[in-house]
């Protein structure tokens, strides 16, 4: 009987490592297999000294891998740490995209209690989601006069005045009007099950006793347009909004030219280059990112987030900023000094 592979995060930092030494995991991977088949005892002997040899060569690499896996974890400390400074009451928080292993935080323990509006970070996942599931095509363009009002609300988009705006150009420049009219392509109550598979409205396993986001489901048009722009009815943590975007990069490797993945990663990227985001730059490292501004449902000072997926060429972590008082493109200047300072730099 062919004997088992051993588990996949052995392979996945394997494969990393291999690709580090210029060495193709997929001539090394097989010797497993070719190891543990059936023999005749002529070759028993040279079986066992290929598999003792291999076995060598495997605990050697998994070492290797292991010591690197602890000084990334503290050079994302060290990166998160020392753009705090500057920041101190930001929540910071960086996760593995493969594994969702916690790689650095800053004020974990108020990061997963805060609730708090997601605003704008909240489009991708429900874009993403509507694009997948064939609720909304991303080639309808949609012209924005910049004045919007919903339900007595003001939520004027503050991007240029441009031509009429595509999926891919709305997230970049995070039009509110653009995602009114994809939020009015949904029966209200059906907007939980467009964001509940990003996990962001249940427990993440990030932290102990943490906070579940709240969620109150839609049931007028107007309720769920304000939902989608995320400043009422929905309320996460940066602890579910990393999780989301963890989930939001898992989909897009899994399902890579897809319009759905084209139009939403390629927005993001967009809007961490020349749009609403571009703050995040400053770090000089390509991401792809969204910000998001928003105050309480009763009113009062604003605050800000940043989700981002990096590096954009090949994303391997998950980022969220969150600032208790500010706006997105202060909490994507937090960001590009925690990237700046991340082994991502080092690459």
């Amino acid at each position: 009987m062919k004997a088992e592979l051993p588990h996949r995060d052995f392979h996945c930092r394997l494969r990393n490592h291999y690709r580090r030494e210029g060495v193709s995991y997929r001539v090394i991977a097989p010797v497993f297999v070719a190891t543990s088949t059936p023999q005749s005892s002529i070759l028993v002997g040279v079986r066992r000294s290929i598999l003792l040899a291999t076995v060598w060569v495997f605990s050697t690499a998994w070492l290797q891998c292991a010591g690197q896996d602890a000084g990334q974890d503290a050079a994302w400390k060290y990166a998160a740490a020392s753009a705090a400074r500057t920041a101190p009451d930001a929540e910071i928080v960086v996760v593995d995209l493969a594994s969702g292993h916690l790689l650095a935080a800053h004020r974990l323990a108020e990061a997963a209690h805060t609730l708090a509006a997601p605003g704008s970070s909240l489009k991708p996942i429900a874009l993403y989601g509507l694009i997948a599931n064939g609720h909304w095509n991303p080639e309808r363009r949609i012209a924005c006069s910049r004045t919007l009002h919903i339900a007595g609300r003001a939520l004027n988009c503050s991007h240029p005045d441009l031509p009429p705006f595509d999926a891919r150009q709305a997230l970049a420049w995070s039009c509110n009007t653009y995602f009114a009219a994809v939020a009015g392509s949904l029966p209200p109550d059906e907007l939980r099950g467009v964001l509940a598979p990003s996990g962001m409205l249940s427990a993440t396993g990030l932290a102990a006793n943490e906070a579940m986001a709240r969620f109150r489901s839609p049931k007028t048009p107007d309720e769920a347009r304000l939902t989608l722009l995320g400043v009422e009815g929905i309320a996460v943590t940066p602890l579910g909004l990393v999780h989301a975007y963890r989930w939001l990069g898992l989909e897009f490797a899994a399902h890579p030219g897809t319009q759905a993945t084209e139009t939403v990663f390629n927005g993001m990227k967009d809007s961490a280059s020349f749009g609403m985001a571009d703050n995040a730059n400053l770090g000089g490292i390509a991401v792809a990112g969204k910000t998001g501004t928003a105050s309480a449902e009763r009113g009062g000072q604003t605050h800000g987030w940043f989700a981002a997926l990096a590096p954009a060429t090949e994303p391997c972590v998950a980022l969220v900023v969150y600032l208790p008082s500010g706006h997105g493109a202060d909490a994507a200047e937090v960001a590009a000094q925690v990237l700046a300072r991340s082994p991502l730099r080092t690459r």
